[in-house]
């Protein structure tokens, strides 16, 4: 007897998600909320609509088209708090669609324009995915995701930070990003 297959049934069977993007897992609320405490403008200031901006769905045109909405939530993520609460309810979120094993990609790079070290934002990210483990059935690994469209020498910081965290919590290294007009022979080194 085979079982119909539902969203249901879906929900509550056990995943991994392999490939699930920090800065592009954020709670409408909590964009909004850590908006207000940064002084951060954003195109909208509801939910349902910031929401629908947000959503690209299935229809997106291209790469880079996708990435634009990044500017959005990384301008928000800029304060080792919002960074840890935002990985901590990526967790979360994930631990409520039965997600057992969850791979969280981010660029640290892109959260340090307020001050933060590349290491204060890996360890606010660390530390809240730490935390949803201990309070969700859930396990947890983070890759250092270095970008195509920044200097060579970003790259080279970006995977000596991953190899600092190796046995912390960071899992992998990835060269990430517009991968048509950005080639990895740039990133060589």
């Amino acid at each position: 007897m085979t079982q119909e297959l539902t969203l249901e049934l879906v929900q509550k069977l056990p995943k991994a998600d392999l490939h699930c993007h920090l800065d592009g897992s954020l709670r409408p609320s909590t964009i909004l909320e850590l908006a207000d405490n940064l002084g951060v403008e954003l195109p909208y200031k509801d939910e349902v609509s910031l929401k629908e901006f947000l959503n690209v769905g299935f229809n997106c045109p291209s790469l880079v088209d996708y990435l634009k909405r990044f500017a959005i939530t990384t301008s928000v993520l800029q304060d080792f708090d919002g960074l840890k609460r935002a990985a901590y309810e990526m967790a979360e979120d994930a631990s409520k669609e039965n997600v057992r094993y969850l791979e969280v990609r981010f660029s640290p790079i892109l959260h340090i324009n307020h001050g933060m070290t590349l290491h204060d934002v890996t360890e606010a990210v660390l530390i809240g995915l730490s935390e949803a483990e201990r309070n969700f059935n859930i396990k947890t690994g983070l890759i250092i995701c270095a970008l195509r469209n920044q200097p060579p020498f970003n790259s080279l910081r970006l995977a000596e930070l991953a190899v600092a965290f190796k046995n912390r919590g960071v899992v992998g290294f990835d060269l990430a990003g517009d991968e048509a007009n950005y080639p990895a022979k740039n990133h060589i080194e």
